[in-house]
């Protein structure tokens, strides 16, 4: 069983300590190019946010840089949050461009099309600055044009899915799997409305990990020695 499992702090802590990051980075000299942006993929039930965790500081460590982890709930903060300061927006970039940058063009008119748009178009400008590990959200697919992007995906069996969702939620078995189900279908349609992919996808992917075979420092270890790798070879 992977280890690892703490779910995520509170979005206002997260959130704050993004702002914090942003704030200092406004002061600091704009570096010739951004860090890496790494996203991760996950069936429901794999323990992403553990490796984004080990993740975090793995690479905090490598440089002295500070990292954050980019969650749903967290995204949506950002993108959504009328009360976050505009100037610390104003680096990503407007929502739509980054978007049909990559050949996405947003479709007006329905509510969840236009907040989808704008949590997307911010999970792109995040990744475009660098040093963010975004869990979920299509991130590979979106941020596919991207030359400092790394893609990784996390899968497993349903069964271990179900029993790691189980444990960590402190859930019955049965509500875990329905879960699961559910979400998977709902997640999956929508990405393939929106996105015209399919996640599960390995092409997507520069690696796809076993998380029922491996832990989350485990998958971590080998996403950190590979990115490093990676950046080193392109000079």
């Amino acid at each position: 069983m992977a280890s690892g499992t703490n779910l995520p702090a509170s979005v206002e802590e997260r959130l704050s300590g993004w702002v914090a990051i942003q704030e200092r980075r406004g002061k600091a000299p704009v570096k010739a190019r951004p860090g890496p942006a790494i996203t991760l993929s996950r069936s429901y039930g794999c323990e992403a946010f553990a490796v984004a965790q080990q993740l975090l500081e793995r690479f905090s460590e490598d440089g002295g840089e500070p990292w954050s982890v980019f969650d749903k709930a967290l995204l949506d903060k950002v993108a959504l949050d009328e009360g976050i300061s505009k100037n610390l927006l104003e680096g990503l970039g407007d929502a739509t461009r980054n978007l049909e940058a990559f050949g996405f063009h947003p479709r007006g008119g329905v509510t969840h099309d236009e907040l989808f748009d704008k949590v997307a178009g911010t999970l792109v400008g995040i990744a475009r600055q660098g040093n963010a590990i975004i869990v979920g959200r299509g991130g590979a697919v979106l941020c596919r044009g991207l030359d400092n992007a790394f893609h990784f995906r996390l899968d497993a069996g349903l069964p271990w899915r179900v029993a790691s969702m189980a444990r960590r939620l402190g859930i019955p078995q049965e509500e875990a799997e329905h879960f699961i189900k559910v979400e998977t279908r709902r997640r999956d349609a929508f990405v393939k409305e929106r996105l015209g992919a399919d996640l599960a996808d390995p092409a997507h992917y520069d690696a796809v990990f076993n998380n029922e075979h491996h832990t989350a420092r485990q998958v971590a270890a080998a996403i950190h020695a590979y990115v490093r790798s990676a950046l080193r070879d392109r000079g």
